[in-house]
């Protein structure tokens, strides 16, 4: 008996110090939703996925899925991936279904729709904002889930759409498709108001925007990647950036939002993380300078109002992207501004979205001239 007892407490010990190998996409729950539109079931879901360094996380999310006898090979996925709503743990963003922009729509096309909240927001954080591959993993991962769930009826066909951080991980999961879930097939990304150069992208953006994404970035990166905001802000300014990046904002580039972040503007001042090290290289590694992956079409969105993302940013990535051989459509939208993108371009993108699922060519705005590089 001690022998057993020995031999069972070795083991024991021996499994506490092992680590948690991950099953990405694994389903750990799914909660029926009361509020799903007629003709459709929707659940409040929790599944597997992983973090920057390949270790085992956790997302929470919404999944729905329409009515009746699914295709054969089961219904086509739409995984939307929503835009910055906070880094904090108590920030969840599909709080309504209605944050989902078309969703009627998608669920009367017969598609199973999936939205990730990301790890760090409703889950344990912390949060990787702007991190490619952890967003990536997060959006791949929920197509798995959905996959996993045997009422959801999902095929291995999807479409990522994203908007704003969303475009951004939208993109990104393209990037990481071969080589993290090459079992899925995804027919094309529609990347909406989409971060691409982040250096760029801060340097552009207006200053208060430029101040409230540069704080949420440094909140974010100094926990995920363990950089030391010592290096780019004063005791002072780490404090207004923990107070700035601590709550939740359905909009948090909205007027209200950005009347708070007056005090930051003017204690980061005109602080640029492209000149210091390490945020220079955090910055390029999770920047995007084309969409590399030719054999994915394109849907890029971008508003002329937008101070955030702005215009020449997008369509310099737009120009890189063509010269690679990606199939991109460029929709350009007049008197709009960063936080209504995707809704202003939802029939368009929904458009899309059918003549991939179609398996129609993609139709291409890009010029001519434009050589794909070897």
């Amino acid at each position: 008996m001690t022998r057993t007892l020995a031999i069972l407490w070795v083991a024991m010990l021996l499994a506490a110090a092992l680590p948690a190998w991950a099953a990405p996409g694994r389903m750990i729950s799914a909660r029926a939703m009361d509020d799903a539109p007629a003709g459709a079931s929707a659940w409040r879901i929790r599944y597997e996925t992983t973090d920057l360094d390949g270790d085992r996380t956790e997302s929470s999310g919404v999944l729905l899925v329409p009515d009746g006898a699914p295709p054969v090979a089961g219904r086509d996925v739409v995984a939307w991936a929503h835009g910055t709503v906070g880094i904090d743990s108590a920030c969840t963003p599909i709080r309504s279904l209605e944050q989902i922009p078309a969703l009627t729509d998608m669920l009367a096309r017969g598609w199973t729709v999936v939205a990730t909240d990301y790890p760090g927001l409703g889950t344990r954080g912390p949060h990787a904002y702007l991190v490619g591959d952890a967003a990536a993993a997060a959006v791949l991962d929920s197509v798995r889930a959905a996959r996993n769930f045997g009422r959801a009826q999902a095929g291995r066909r999807f479409v990522a759409w994203g908007h704003s951080q969303g475009g951004h991980a939208a993109l990104f999961s393209a990037q990481r498709l071969q080589s993290y879930a090459p079992e899925l097939e995804l027919l094309g990304v529609a990347a909406i108001s989409p971060p691409t150069d982040l250096g760029q992208n801060m340097q552009q953006a207006d200053a208060t925007v430029r101040a409230v994404l540069t704080a949420f970035t440094a909140q974010s990166w100094s926990k995920v990647y363990g950089a030391d905001l010592s290096g780019i802000a004063d005791a002072t300014t780490r404090g207004v950036i923990t107070r700035a990046t601590a709550g939740c904002e359905g909009d948090p580039f909205s007027a209200a939002a950005l009347l708070r972040a007056l005090r930051l503007r003017i204690r980061l001042g005109g602080l640029d993380l492209t000149g210091r090290a390490p945020w220079d290289g955090l910055i390029a590694r999770n920047s995007l300078a084309a969409l590399e992956n030719a054999a994915v079409p394109l849907l890029l969105v971008q508003s002329n109002g937008d101070k955030l993302v702005t215009t020449a940013v997008t369509e310099a990535f737009f120009q890189r992207s063509c010269q690679r051989g990606v199939a991109a459509r460029y929709l350009l939208l007049p008197d709009t501004g960063h936080a209504t993108t995707a809704i202003a371009s939802a029939n368009t993108a929904i458009a899309w979205m059918t003549e991939r699922f179609a398996g129609r060519p993609a139709d291409s705005d890009c010029p001519p001239s434009s050589d794909p590089l070897m």
